[in-house]
């Protein structure tokens, strides 16, 4: 025996309404698919770009050659000169657009760059080795970072200790603490 079902009112039915309501699906599934394509591509682009800036913190590395305090004859160190130079596997590192952050017991300073020298609000640089500029891009280049201590009236006596930090265009920092030796001779600079 054959049953025919198209008698008993099962036939699919497919017309305009059909068609409408599948090609709505069609459109919803390829704009939520456009959607996650885009947070995607962002998503990539963000977490590169956040690689990249961690890395630069890492690598870049200014290392302190030398640090000499000079005094004014009394026992007081009144400006101090860091002798820098980039560390291997370090991109260039730009002076211009890197601060330094003195702390000592009595003061608290944020320092940027001036081309004029040292003043109450700036560190003063002068090339010691390379092509002069205030970049450093290879390893053999050095430059002299100099704070004056007595602008932001905070002159080192012996046995006094502060700390600074330098802090490159990436946000990678170095840290040196700055130790004035106990006994300051007639001595115009001192090992810091």
């Amino acid at each position: 025996m054959i049953v025919d079902n198209t008698t008993n009112g099962e036939r699919g039915q497919v017309g305009i309404g059909t068609l409408i309501i599948f090609i709505a699906m069609v459109l919803v599934a390829a704009v939520a698919a456009g959607v996650l394509i885009n947070t995607a591509g962002l998503l990539e682009s963000t977490a590169s770009d956040t690689g990249q800036d961690s890395q630069a913190q890492v690598s870049n590395q200014i290392d302190v050659v030398t640090a000499v305090g000079e005094t004014d004859g009394t026992g007081n160190v009144t400006t101090l000169n860091f002798t820098v130079k980039k560390s291997a596997g370090s991109s260039d590192i730009d002076l211009n657009d890197t601060t330094i952050e003195y702390l000592s017991d009595t003061a608290r300073e944020t320092l940027s760059h001036s081309a004029g020298g040292a003043s109450a609000t700036a560190f003063g640089t002068t090339s010691i080795a390379g092509d002069g500029d205030d970049v450093l891009t290879n390893t053999s280049e050095r430059v002299k970072l100099t704070i004056d201590l007595s602008s932001i009236n905070d002159l080192l006596v012996e046995g006094d200790d502060a700390t600074v930090r330098i802090v490159d265009q990436s946000g990678a920092t170095t840290i040196y603490g700055v130790n004035v030796p106990d006994t300051i001779s007639d001595e115009t600079f001192v090992r810091v």
